[in-house]
């Protein structure tokens, strides 16, 4: 018998349907009938099975979420520091900078613009200083737009500081005789400076190794953190500063903090430095001329490390 595509359809629906059906009425003779509870638990499910069917319960309509993304913009000098006078903004652009030096009751004269969160002095005044002193500097951009990482990789160069000199009686001289990274505070094991880097870090702590040529070896801790504008760098002695094994300046009572950011004139280098002296030392020691020095190092060393980075680009 030739069977047709409808006959071969029907056959094969019943042979497929069969075996179910002689199944389902098998189980169904050996099963005990549902008690009420579960009658119950078994609604509920298929309540519940039925909701989670219909796609259209898990959607709905929510407002956009628009995220405010604060825009960049340079600012200029002006900005930061609005209070300074004319002849002020000409020295603050010149070779040597601005300087104040004033004791722990005097009143610091170069502040900056209160809204927007640049507070060196009280991150130094935390420390307790007897004398302090600020200085303003704002370093040429060599012709190119300087950013955060230049900054970041100049202030990276610790070996460089030994390399700068101040003019005294006419000569140079040469504060530090070598500048090192060392590994930690309880490891002084010296260390080379990283490669240049190509992203900047949240935040970040070193340990350096500077010998003085007339205190032997000073360490430091050097923390740098990084906003939206600036940088921040703080070299914090951890252990005393001794002149023939006297103890200058104890630790953690030394710091100098700089801030750098790239304005419109170029960058802008902040600095508050203090320190703590007794006053019986005080009266026979004036660290303040020789403490000066090596903030004119460090914005030296700054400068330099902008300009050599500028000029290795340039190639």
């Amino acid at each position: 018998m030739r069977l047709t595509g409808k006959k071969v359809c029907l056959l094969f629906l019943f042979i497929l349907i069969f075996p179910l059906y002689a199944e389902s009425d098998d189980t169904e003779s050996d099963e005990e009938p549902l008690s009420d509870e579960e009658i119950l638990i078994d609604n509920e499910t298929s309540l519940a099975e039925a909701a989670f069917s219909n796609d259209d319960s898990f959607f709905f309509e929510a407002p956009p979420l628009i995220y405010e993304v604060p825009v960049y913009e340079i600012r200029s000098f002006n900005t930061i520091f609005p209070n300074l006078s004319p002849m002020q903004r000409i020295m603050a652009m010149s070779n040597n900078g601005l300087r104040n030096y004033f004791v722990k009751d005097g009143s610091p004269v170069f502040m900056p613009n209160p809204d927007l969160g640049i507070d060196l002095l009280g991150s130094v005044m935390r420390k307790n200083p007897s004398h302090l002193i600020e200085a303003i500097a704002i370093v040429p951009d060599y012709g190119r737009d300087l950013d955060l990482l230049d900054i970041y990789n100049a202030l990276g160069r610790i070996e460089k500081i030994k390399d700068q000199s101040v003019l005294l009686n006419g000569s140079d001289f040469y504060v530090f005789t070598e500048s090192t990274r060392i590994e930690s505070a309880r490891n002084r094991r010296a260390v080379s400076d990283p490669l240049p880097a190509s992203m900047l870090p949240f935040s970040e702590t070193m340990y350096l190794r500077l010998k003085e040529i007339n205190l032997g070896n000073l360490f430091l801790r050097g923390d740098i953190s990084i906003s939206m504008y600036g940088i921040t760098y703080s070299m914090t002695n951890f252990t005393d500063v001794r002149f023939l094994l006297i103890p200058l300046v104890r630790a953690e009572r030394f710091i100098t903090t700089l801030y750098l950011e790239p304005v419109m004139e170029g960058i802008l280098i902040y600095s508050v430095t203090g320190f703590y002296l007794p006053g019986f030392i005080a009266d026979r020691v004036n660290l303040t001329p020789n403490i000066n020095r090596r903030i004119t190092i460090f914005i030296n060393w700054i400068s330099e490390g902008l300009r050599i980075h500028e000029t290795v680009l340039v190639r």
